[in-house]
């Protein structure tokens, strides 16, 4: 395991903290979770992939407020992790979680439609 893979896993940990327990703007929803953190090698750079499950206008207001917070969340990441250079911080909307349930209401629905004497055959 590469130093930048486990310095992205702790600025995991302290971006999720952040945002559950830190940062108190409206404009995020319930549901935001932090997928993966990326960091470059020379940990100048960190792209933190969230997944937001809501409307896009969720989604909208949650990019506002993460951006709003960006300094701040430097900031701790620098202080939390102790690192030397503060990585500049890039968010990433994930959309594997929602596309994997519309999959999987998709499979739900073509299910419905083979009676029980087609799966026989």
């Amino acid at each position: 395991m590469q130093r930048s893979d486990r310095v992205g896993d702790e600025i995991q940990k302290v971006v999720a903290d952040l945002i559950q327990n830190e940062i108190k703007d409206p404009r995020l929803p319930p549901m935001v979770s932090v997928v993966e953190v990326r960091a470059s090698r020379d940990l100048s750079h960190a792209h933190i992939y969230i997944s937001v499950l809501g409307t896009e206008q969720q989604k909208k207001d949650c990019a506002a407020a993460l951006k709003s917070a960006g300094g701040f969340m430097r900031r701790e990441v620098a202080r939390r992790v102790r690192l030397r250079v503060s990585p500049e911080l890039h968010f990433v909307f994930d959309e594997s979680i929602e596309r994997g349930i519309r999959m999987s209401r998709l499979i739900d629905e073509a299910m419905e439609g083979i009676s029980p004497d087609d799966s026989d055959s």
